[in-house]
């Protein structure tokens, strides 16, 4: 436990951050499985959706500090070559 007082202010600061990035975490992780999932059952007009409201959760992401750019463009990536091979077969 903390002793001084700006350590203590240190705490409730990473735990509120912790919070707020676990939250954008997991709806960036949930948004990707939508994706993920609609290629699997072969829905294209799902996997587009999906894929567009994926983009914009993960762009949102990157502009709040929660994920790095470069990990949000590979994830970006791969989502839409996934949705790529499912339109040409």
């Amino acid at each position: 436990m903390p002793n001084k007082q700006s350590a203590k202010r240190r705490v409730r600061i990473a735990e509120r951050n912790r919070v707020y990035n676990r939250y954008w975490t997991t709806r960036c992780r949930n948004a990707v499985k939508k994706v993920l999932e609609a290629v699997e059952a072969k829905d294209g007009d799902a996997a587009t959706k999906n894929f567009d409201l994926a983009q914009s959760v993960i762009d949102k992401a990157v502009v709040k500090g929660v994920m790095h750019r470069n990990t949000a463009t590979r994830r970006k990536k791969m989502m839409a070559l996934r949705v790529k091979s499912l339109r040409e077969s």
